[in-house]
């Protein structure tokens, strides 16, 4: 029988916002890419989709008015992205409009977390994390 891997990676992290095309801006800001997907249209933006990072991980920001029911205010998981200096991103997404949620934190040499509130209300969190650099190293990237 042949084993199935059960979590096999990232496909999209999805945020939400009530302002769909202030949020496709800030984002296009953050991450200096505008997104590749929109649907319906550019001009009535319902979902907004970004390609990032080393492996090209999927970003979608959808319209609130979309979102399964859900506790208010900032909650539930918080997804980590890898980032090289966590002082110097940290500071920008504050200076781009995000407010500090969690503080950085080192967790062990190599491993430090900090995160954001991003101006939709979605927690953003950043990492430096030295096993991600050895997964891009042992990949070649």
């Amino acid at each position: 029988m042949e084993k199935t891997v059960q979590l096999r990676g990232l496909t999209t992290i999805s945020y939400w916002a009530d302002d769909l095309k202030a949020a496709k801006k800030w984002y296009s800001d953050v991450l200096g890419v505008e997104p590749y997907f929109v649907r319906p249209d550019v001009e009535n933006p319902a979902y907004v989709e970004f390609r990032i990072g080393d492996y090209q991980h999927e970003l979608g920001i959808i319209d609130r008015k979309y979102a399964p029911p859900m506790p208010t205010g900032p909650a539930g998981q918080i997804a980590y992205w890898h980032v090289d200096d966590i002082e110097e991103s940290l500071k920008r997404l504050i200076a781009l409009g995000a407010t500090a949620y969690g503080p950085i934190t080192e967790y062990g040499v190599g491993f430090v977390t900090a995160s954001v509130i991003d101006p939709f209300g979605n927690i953003l969190g950043i990492m430096y994390n030295k096993h991600y650099l050895e997964i891009l190293d042992k990949a070649g990237k």
